[in-house]
């Protein structure tokens, strides 16, 4: 992180705590969550390819990275970088279906965990379980909980305590490092 980005975070954070209060719709229940976590397969039934999501740890060199990512994902997967507010265009998306990890497809949230935070990143309430590891740090001088694929590793985004309830926890997730694949309807 250079100083420009430092002093840009420094300067943004009160907007955007003020902006992660306003939630466009309430969301479920710790019941529904807990369903919804169980049976986050069947969501993907239609897409048997990522549905099957239990590969083995996925490891390249930065070489190897840096040939299968776009550049903005490659900054953020794997130098734990931060896309720009708003420039993601999952911040908008509305259909069913799931969002996996650009790096290496493993299935991290569904689109009924998703909720408008307001904060210019997409914004989940709860994960697939088991998807993730995280660690602290410190990059802007206060601790904060940072969220990694446990499949490859990649850098997603932090995890704050001013999501909705009931969990009351938002993953704010760096739009780069997601892909989405929209549930397949039937013809």
């Amino acid at each position: 992180m250079n100083r420009r980005e430092f002093f840009l975070g420094l300067t943004a954070l009160p907007l955007v705590t003020l902006a992660s209060r306003s939630f466009a719709a309430p969301p479920a229940s710790m019941k529904e969550i807990e369903t919804m976590q169980k049976n986050w397969k069947a969501l993907l039934a239609d897409n048997a390819s990522v549905a099957a999501g239990a590969t083995p740890p996925l490891t390249l060199s930065s070489t190897e990275w840096k040939k299968k990512l776009p550049a903005a994902a490659f900054n953020v997967l794997r130098e734990e970088g931060t896309e720009y507010a708003g420039s993601s265009p999952l911040n908008n998306e509305k259909r069913a279906g799931v969002f996996v990890c650009a790096g290496c497809d493993l299935p991290l949230f569904t689109s009924a965990m998703k909720y408008d935070s307001g904060t210019g990143w997409p914004s989940f309430f709860t994960t697939i379980p088991g998807v993730f590891g995280t660690t602290t740090d410190h990059k802007l001088l206060y601790p904060r909980t940072e969220y990694h694929c446990l499949r490859c590793g990649g850098h997603h985004g932090h995890i704050f305590n001013d999501g909705p309830q009931p969990t009351g926890l938002r993953y704010c997730n760096n739009g780069v490092a997601l892909r989405f694949i929209p549930k397949a309807t039937k013809s």
